[in-house]
């Protein structure tokens, strides 16, 4: 796909160029255009399925375009890759979870020692105890 047109109304020609040449150069042979606001396909099938069986490789987003219009058989491509994740926001990520977790043991804690201090507080000793006098 090479991108024609206006700045906001942007309009692709779909191309037949190598690999490794710009696809704002020349190219071998222009197939067709498509309109992405009006989801206007205007190809030359014909030259498409000669320059296939001749061995040319389409793009993933040329490829879904013409399952989409039924110009190709076959399935669509997924057309992103997944990106690699950013390790300093994955470390700023971690370290938060690691903050919350200590303050939710931090709590934990002090709930555990007010209520070990409030049995204490609350138990009687054995000397005043009736139960465990013996006469």
């Amino acid at each position: 796909m090479a991108k024609v047109g206006k700045t906001n109304k942007k309009v692709f020609r779909i191309i037949i160029s190598e690999k490794a040449r710009d696809p704002y150069g020349r190219a071998l042979e222009i197939l067709g255009s498509y309109d992405p606001y009006d989801k206007k396909l205007d190809v030359k099938t014909d030259r498409v399925k000669y320059w296939i069986s001749q061995g040319a490789q389409m793009t993933a987003s040329i490829n879904n375009l013409f399952v989409d219009n039924k110009i190709v058989d076959g399935g669509k491509i997924k057309n992103s890759k997944p990106g690699t994740p950013n390790k300093r926001k994955t470390e700023k990520v971690q370290k938060e979870k690691d903050k919350e977790l200590a303050k939710a043991k931090e709590v934990e804690d002090a709930k555990k020692a007010t209520e070990e201090t409030k049995n204490k507080e609350n138990e009687v000793p054995a000397e005043n105890n009736e139960e465990g006098k013996t006469e």
